[in-house]
């Protein structure tokens, strides 16, 4: 009986190994209560089948209990394979609405993409772990001693790892696979090749046989680069030699009418100096090519080369850039340039046609037509200036705008007295006091006047001297034109001489006027006519007026009316009284010259 019941124990205790613990011990209890009252009852009576009766029932009971346990887990265990399987159907269907609008990144080594990440892990996003991932491929890759065929697979509950060395180079989870439409450790298992025969590649390319290559390649590139700066070098001062044996050659002195600018030993110093110059910049182009080479060599400076070639194609790439996207703009200018520039020419024409007079306009003089023309092409181009503004590049940057507002403020701080004679240049001009030509006088200087600028009128006087004047003097001073009125009404010039009461008005009269005709420049119609001035103490003031044409000649007409004036007194044998001076009549010889005087004058 106690065989049978410890049958009974090993029986029921690996038949519901799966049973919850409660369950295993509440067996394990009645069975063990029913042992011990066996072995007293076996002591007692050996006859007790009525005990073994209920022992049989309670194990059957124990049998049935331990059946429904069995069920209810294995129903747990469905319910849980079902969920699984409802949330595993559910990620697969939300992924595959993902596939077709979500990219994946990209685990890119040496420019060469290995594989994709579509999903995050531990926080960390999936750009994150494809630059990891490839971060951690290039370092193994580097290595000399790199064993590729290393790599293998550990997988645990969660995840599946792809390690070299007790280090992780990459891990996937259920969610990578559900992307790859496949399980994890399939997926670590094909990428695990993909990454081999990559290491593989970069073994080849770091191996200590590439870096004796790469070694060697620097070599000759430094070789060869010596060897271009020593040709360099030596093609310059061969270029040399024959420069200076050119001077005394081809090389001819260069002048301007009879200036000589350039002789031959300066030519030839400016052509070495741009030969010299030339050198510099082949070399220069040459340590272009070379460094970024050098560094391309080797892998751990490829970097830094493709950055030195960066630094010399991205100015020319962004000006290349630049001159096409601006070649629309750059048409805008041309076309606004062209229409301004026509027009310029068309007031140009218009106004030579007013100042030839061809073309007559009421109420515009002739010689307005060059100034308005001047004023008109500078409105001109600075509107053609404003409308070119916005097209030029980098009009709209803040520096272009500052260096604009700082020139003006220049102009507008240092320019008033210069705006002040230009406003004065174009009223004078437009009050037309006098033209280029005119003799006038300007408060004490007199002269003609040579050249009017918008600045300043020059004068050049009698002797030959030439007077800048500032138009803003010109515009607060009296300016007399001799030679508008000698045009328009016949300038009368006139002169005064004191005559003794002794001798007639009339007779002086006569003497002046004969001595007025008699002087080159002076015209007859109008006549010249006599005024007697006053009446003096001594003696009477005559003054003569004579019209004269021409205003330039005003000081020789004057001399020589003066000295017609002193023939005609003379030969009419009258005394002139000027300057003052006393004669007493007691013998002494008269003021007249004699003939014999006039005649060694002549002479």
């Amino acid at each position: 009986m106690r065989i049978l019941s410890l049958l009974c124990v090993c029986f029921l205790s690996s038949f519901v190994s799966n049973v919850s613990a409660q369950v295993v011990e509440k067996v394990f209890d009645i069975l063990g209560r029913d042992s011990l009252s066996v072995q007293r009852n076996i002591t007692v009576s050996d006859s007790d089948s009525i005990r073994l009766v209920d022992i049989q029932a309670e194990l059957a009971a124990a049998k049935l209990n331990e059946a429904n346990l069995r069920m209810e887990v294995e129903q747990m265990k469905l319910a849980a394979f079902v969920a699984d399987s409802l949330k595993l159907a559910k990620q697969k269907h939300r992924i595959d609405s993902l596939r077709m609008v979500t990219q994946g990144i990209p685990v890119v080594v040496d420019n060469d993409t290995l594989f994709y990440f579509y999903a995050k892990r531990g926080g960390h996003t999936p750009q994150q772990r494809a630059e990891n991932v490839a971060n951690d491929i290039t370092e193994l890759g580097k290595r000399f001693n790199l064993q590729p065929d290393s790599l293998y697979i550990e997988s645990s509950d969660i995840v599946t790892d792809v390690m070299y060395d007790n280090k992780v180079i990459v891990s996937f989870t259920d969610l990578d696979g559900l992307w790859e439409n496949c399980s994890r450790d399939q997926l670590a298992a094909s990428k695990r090749l993909v990454i081999v025969e990559k290491l593989r590649l970069m073994k080849e390319e770091h191996g200590m046989l590439q870096l004796c290559k790469r070694i060697i390649y620097f070599v000759l590139v430094l070789i060869g680069q010596f060897l271009l700066f020593w040709g360099t070098n030596w093609l310059f001062r061969k270029l040399k030699v024959r420069i200076v044996r050119l001077r005394n050659t081809r090389l001819k002195p260069f002048s301007i009418q009879d200036y000589e600018l350039l002789d031959t030993q300066k030519q030839v110093k400016l052509l070495i100096f741009l030969a010299n110059l030339v050198r510099y910049v082949f070399m220069f182009l040459q340590l272009l090519l070379t460094v970024p080479l050098l560094f391309s060599i080797f892998p751990q400076t490829k970097s830094l080369a493709y950055l030195l070639l960066s630094y010399i194609w991205e100015p020319i790439r962004s000006i290349l850039v630049g001159i096409v996207s601006y070649i629309p703009n750059l048409f805008t200018i041309f076309v606004i340039y062209m229409a301004i520039r026509y027009l310029v020419r068309l007031v140009r024409y218009l106004a030579g046609e007013v100042q030839s007079e061809r073309l007559k306009l009421r109420g515009f003089y002739p010689d307005w037509a060059i100034p308005t023309y001047h004023i008109i092409r500078f409105l001109l181009y600075a509107f053609m200036i404003a409308m070119i503004y916005p097209y030029l590049p980098g009009s709209n940057s803040g520096v272009f705008q500052g260096i604009s507002v700082f020139v003006g403020l220049i102009v507008s701080l240092g320019s008033s007295t210069v705006i002040g004679n230009i406003i004065a240049g174009l009223v004078i001009t437009y009050m037309r006091p006098f033209k280029i030509g005119d003799r006038i006088k300007l408060n004490d200087t007199t002269g003609n006047v040579v050249e009017k600028t918008p600045l300043v009128t020059r004068i050049r006087t009698p002797k030959n001297e030439v007077v800048t004047i500032p138009n803003s003097f010109v515009m607060s001073s009296h300016t007399v034109n001799f030679s508008q009125s000698a045009r328009e009404y016949g300038l009368i010039i006139h002169s005064e001489v004191s005559i003794g009461y002794d001798v007639p008005w009339r007779v002086v009269n006569k003497l002046l006027i004969e001595a007025a005709l008699n002087t080159p420049g002076v015209v007859d119609d109008p006549r010249p006519f006599v005024l007697s001035t006053s009446l003096s103490d001594w003696y009477p003031v005559y003054q003569v007026n004579a019209y004269i044409k021409d205003a330039d000649c005003l000081a020789e007409i004057y001399s020589d009316l003066h000295q017609n004036i002193q023939d005609r007194f003379n030969e009419a044998g009258v005394e002139i009284m000027s300057p003052h001076y006393m004669a007493v009549r007691d013998g002494n010889a008269s003021t007249i010259p004699s003939n014999e005087n006039i005649a060694e004058d002549e002479i």
